[in-house]
């Protein structure tokens, strides 16, 4: 996906509002601060609606992530409804862009700080929702974002990586070693969402509100995504917590029971998931195309944080989750479900 970015004044916001039908934009209306020019906020009275920009070249991909989100719709899981315009045409065309408008609940979204365990249990549960629902979606293709494409990623951008920055190339080097021999790819698989993170889940009160953001959504290990959620709401102050682990695996599980094949590839998916989006997050970075808002808002160093806590090269409390997941396999729950999980990887 090339990220879009597309500048619009209120009046070019307003004349989108009376395409879809809308009503009169109000104070809060504009670009939403960390997304430069590439997503907006809509706001007409109780209602507030998202509006994204997508390139004209990426509509194949963009059509995609609709259907997904229809399919979400239908099935009243707690996701963002497309609004289509007055003419009924799913999207609104500018030039090379494409805007597409959601309508969300009014809820919020919180930091690190701002998560409780009552919050992360239910969001593991709404994860686990998440994948038994889509077993009966078939549409999805494969991650384009595997291992293999990974690694070519970190080959591109490894060249633009300035000398003072030796420290981060030495891990990523180590870590692309190392998992191109010891991640497992026979787990259970099944539609993932591919990009959970806390500006994707909004809550209200202490219930799960939306999740959003399904571009990245595609056929893959479930433990992926288990791996994904645990990096972003788990690691508080430079440490895992193991409450929080706990909390969303509870509620994760309370759905769908983990394999053992799966508990003991967490450790490594969990270094994956942050290999990944660190990759991700550095490629765009040293994009000499980007926006400079955009290399400066887009923050590489988190996940290298949690990637070298990961690898034991600092302490950051994952001896206990390694004991958590050494122990989380339940024998006689996982028998009661057997046969009933999906695909197998």
């Amino acid at each position: 996906m090339l990220l879009a970015a597309l500048e619009l004044d209120r009046k070019a916001l307003s004349d989108v509002a009376e395409e879809y039908g809308l009503g009169r934009l109000i104070d809060g209306s504009g670009a939403i601060e960390q997304r430069g020019f590439r997503r907006y906020r809509l706001v007409t009275g109780k209602t507030t609606y998202n509006m994204d920009v997508y390139l004209v070249d990426d509509e194949v991909d963009l059509r995609r992530e609709m259907d997904v989100m229809a399919f979400l719709e239908k099935h009243n899981f707690a996701s963002p409804r497309l609004v289509v315009q007055r003419s009924g045409r799913p999207f609104a065309e500018r030039g090379d862009y494409l805007l597409v408008v959601t309508r969300h609940p009014q809820a919020e979204f919180c930091d690190e700080a701002g998560l409780t365990e009552k919050r992360i249990y239910r969001s593991g549960s709404a994860i686990g929702e998440f994948h038994t629902l889509c077993r009966s979606y078939k549409k999805g293709a494969d991650s384009r974002m595997g291992f293999d494409q990974v690694f070519e990623t970190y080959a591109e951008v490894r060249r633009r990586i300035p000398p003072y920055f030796k420290k981060i190339v030495r891990t990523l080097d180590e870590e692309t070693e190392y998992l191109g021999n010891y991640l497992e790819t026979k787990l259970p698989k099944g539609f993932i969402h591919g990009g959970l993170a806390l500006d994707c889940i909004s809550f209200k009160g202490e219930s799960v509100a939306c999740i959003s953001d399904f571009w990245d959504a595609s056929r893959g290990k479930y433990v992926f995504d288990l791996a994904t959620a645990v990096n972003a709401m788990c690691f508080v102050d430079g440490s895992y917590s193991l409450d929080r682990f706990t909390a969303l695996m509870a509620g994760y599980e309370s759905l769908r029971t983990l394999s053992l094949a799966e508990w003991d590839s967490f450790p490594n998916e969990m270094r994956f998931a942050a290999l990944k989006f660190g990759v991700v997050s550095l490629h765009r970075f040293f994009d000499a195309g980007r926006e400079e808002g955009e290399r400066i808002n887009n923050d590489f160093r988190r996940y290298i944080e949690r990637l070298r806590v990961l690898r034991r090269e600092v302490d950051g409390g994952m001896e206990n989750l390694l004991m958590a997941m050494a122990t989380g396999y339940d024998y006689r729950k996982y028998q009661r479900v057997k046969g009933a999980d999906g695909e197998d990887g």
